[in-house]
C-alpha cells in the first residue's frame, strides 16, 4: 500500500495552495524572485506530484528582479470556478496584487489582471456555493479585544467578472492569540452551517501556525476556535525534525475525506534549514464542529496512510540533464526576469555568456513599493535547481577558459551574499580553480529601515587550473559540502569542504531556500566569452 511521504514536494516549494477539480488536484507555490513563477503541479493522489507549468513567464508580461531573496511573488491561492481556474498573488516587484487565468491549468495563463483596489497582502479568492465570488487580505484593522488597530483579516465582494471589489473591506478576524505576528494567508470555506476561516500567524519561522475560527454569517467577526492554534510545532523546541509548520489549505476528495497541504522545514541541528521551506500534507477529521489536523498526534508527521486514491502516473525528471531539447525543462529557474537572453540551449549544450551581471550583490533595505519602475538589468546569469535532500550529489561538465576577469562554474546560492562559488578564473594570464564562500555580517536588524550589512569573502581553496574541461562535483552530507574536480567523472579529487550553515537562511533571514546551478559572468563587464555545460546532474 502506498504511504503519504513528507514533504510531498520537496526543495524550496512554500506556500502551497490546492483545489481539486473531479479527481484531480492542483498545488501552486510561491517562488519569490525566481524565473519563471508560480510552479504548478498536478496530482490524483495526493501523494505523488508533478510539475505542469510555471504560471508565471514573460508570455504573460512576468517582470520579478533579483534583489535580497524575499520580494518577488509569494503566497498564491488557486481556485477553480465555472470552467475557469484563478490564481491570485502579490508581486513585489511589479504593481501589488493580481488575478491570472486559464481554462487548462496546463496553461496558457492570461495576463495579469492587476487589482489595484485590494490592499494588504496575501489576498485569497472564495467562491460560496451560490457562485458568488469574494477576497480577502490582511490589513490593519481595530481590534476591540487590544483597543488598539492591529494586523487583522478582512474580507469584501468581489466582481469576478471586472477583477475589482464590489463592496468595502469589512473585518472578520484578528488573530487567533491576541496580539499574534503576523495574522496572514486567509483562506475561507463553506463547509455545512458555518463559513471556516483558515490562517497563519506568529511569522514564517519556529512560531508559525495554523489557527482556525468560524461564523454563520461571511460577513460577521469570525468566532475563535478554543483549541487554537490547531497545528504548530512551536512547543516541539529548535530541535523538532520538522519545524516552521503553517499556511495551510483544505481540500476534499471525491472520496469524501479532508487533507491540508502546509509548509514546514526539515531542520539541521536546531537551527539550519538549508532547504527553506517545503509543501507537506496531514490527514484532517471534523470534530465538535472545527477542523482536528494530523488526528491522534497533532503534528506533522514523515509518513501517514495513504489516500485510497487513483495512482498519479508520470515520468519522472532525469537525474542528469543532456539539454537534448531546444529550451530547459521546467525545474530549471533564474533569478530575476532575464531580458537579455544570456544562455541558449543548442546542439545537446547549456551556453552561458559572461554578461557584466555579477552573482553577488550587496543587500539592501526590503523595498515594497509597487509603483517603482522596473528594473530590467537586475538579473543574475544563473541557471539553477532547487536543492531538494539533504544528502545529495550536484555535478555538471564544463568547458571553459577564462581571458581575463570573467569567471564560470557552480553556485550554491541562498540569497545575494550567501552563497558558494566553485569557479574558473584568471589571473595574471594563469588559470586556477577555486572555491569562494561569501558570507554576511548583519550590522543592524535584516531589511528594516536603517538595515546595513557587511559582505565578508573567504576563498577556501585554490589550486593552478589550465585544461578547458573540467567536472565540477559537489556532495552534500547533511550540513557539510565536499567539493570535487578532474578531468572525467571517473577520476575526480576533492578540492575542498564546506559548510553549508554558512549560507543558511538563518544567517540572514530570506526567504528561499538553496539554489544549486550553473553560472558565467564578466563580474561587470560585457565580456566575449561563454562556458559551455555538456551536462548537469543531481541525485
Amino acid at each position: 500500500m502506498s504511504h503519504i511521504q513528507n514533504p510531498i514536494i520537496p526543495g524550496f516549494y512554500p506556500d502551497p495552495s490546492i483545489c481539486r477539480v473531479g479527481g484531480n488536484y492542483y498545488i501552486a507555490c510561491s517562488s519569490f524572485e525566481l524565473y519563471p513563477g508560480i510552479p504548478l503541479f498536478h496530482s490524483t493522489d495526493l501523494m505523488h506530484w508533478e510539475q505542469i507549468c510555471n504560471v508565471m513567464t514573460k508570455e504573460n508580461s512576468f517582470h520579478v528582479e533579483s534583489s535580497y531573496g524575499g520580494g518577488g511573488v509569494m503566497a498564491p491561492t488557486i481556485r477553480y470556478s465555472n470552467g475557469t481556474f484563478y490564481i491570485i498573488n502579490c508581486n513585489y516587484a511589479h504593481r501589488g496584487n493580481f488575478i491570472v487565468t486559464a481554462k487548462d491549468p496546463r496553461g496558457p495563463w492570461s495576463e495579469p489582471h492587476w487589482l489595484d483596489d485590494v490592499p494588504g497582502i496575501d489576498a485569497s479568492l472564495f467562491f460560496d456555493d451560490d457562485g458568488a465570488c469574494y477576497v480577502m487580505g490582511t490589513g490593519d484593522a481595530w481590534d476591540p479585544q487590544l483597543g488598539t488597530t492591529s494586523q487583522g483579516i478582512w474580507v469584501a465582494k468581489f466582481d469576478i467578472e471586472r477583477f475589482q471589489m464590489d463592496g468595502e473591506p469589512y473585518t472578520i478576524f484578528h488573530s487567533a492569540m491576541r496580539g499574534a505576528e503576523h495574522p496572514e494567508s486567509p483562506h475561507i470555506y463553506h463547509i455545512g452551517e458555518y463559513y471556516y476561516l483558515i490562517i497563519a500567524e506568529g511569522g514564517t519561522d519556529q512560531h508559525h501556525c495554523v489557527a482556525v475560527a468560524r461564523s454563520k454569517e461571511l460577513f460577521s467577526y469570525f468566532e475563535n476556535n478554543p483549541s487554537n492554534p490547531v497545528l504548530t510545532h512551536r512547543m516541539m523546541g529548535s530541535y523538532a525534525k520538522i519545524t516552521n509548520a503553517g499556511h495551510a489549505d483544505l481540500v476534499q476528495t471525491q472520496n469524501g475525506d479532508w487533507y491540508a497541504v502546509l509548509l514546514a522545514s526539515r531542520n539541521i541541528d536546531g537551527k539550519y534549514k538549508n532547504l527553506g521551506r517545503e509543501t507537506y500534507l496531514c490527514p484532517v477529521v471534523w470534530e465538535d464542529g472545527w477542523p482536528l489536523f494530523s488526528p491522534r498526534t497533532g503534528r506533522v508527521e514523515f509518513i501517514y496512510e495513504g489516500t485510497g486514491l487513483p495512482e498519479t502516473l508520470y515520468e519522472t525528471e532525469p537525474a542528469r540533464d543532456d539539454f537534448d531539447g531546444s529550451e530547459l525543462s521546467m525545474s530549471w529557474t533564474c533569478w530575476g526576469t532575464p531580458y537579455e537572453p544570456y544562455y541558449e540551449v543548442k546542439d545537446s549544450k547549456l551556453s552561458i555568456r559572461c554578461i557584466h551581471q555579477k552573482l553577488l550583490k550587496e543587500l539592501k533595505p526590503a523595498s515594497f513599493d509597487f509603483i517603482a519602475p522596473r528594473k530590467k538589468d537586475r538579473f543574475i546569469p544563473f541557471i539553477a535547481r532547487r536543492e531538494r535532500e539533504l544528502n545529495f550529489t550536484a555535478s555538471c561538465r564544463m568547458d571553459f577558459v577564462p581571458k581575463g576577469q570573467e569567471s564560470a562554474g557552480m553556485a550554491l546560492i541562498q540569497q545575494m551574499n550567501q552563497q558558494y562559488h566553485f569557479e574558473r578564473i584568471q589571473e595574471d594570464g594563469k588559470g586556477y580553480l577555486q572555491l569562494v564562500l561569501y558570507s554576511t555580517e548583519i550590522v543592524s536588524r535584516p531589511y528594516l529601515p536603517g538595515f546595513s550589512s557587511a559582505t565578508r569573502c573567504e576563498i577556501a581553496a585554490k589550486i593552478p587550473y589550465d585544461k578547458e574541461t573540467v567536472i565540477l562535483k559537489v556532495e552534500g552530507k547533511y550540513k557539510e559540502y565536499t567539493f570535487y574536480y578532474g578531468e572525467s567523472e571517473a577520476a575526480l579529487t576533492e578540492l575542498a569542504k564546506g559548510d553549508s550553515t554558512k549560507i543558511s537562511t538563518e544567517e540572514i533571514g530570506c526567504m528561499t531556500g538553496t539554489m544549486i546551478g550553473m553560472y558565467a559572468t564578466g563580474n561587470g563587464k560585457d565580456i566575449d566569452n561563454q562556458a559551455v555545460f555538456d551536462w548537469f546532474e543531481m541525485r
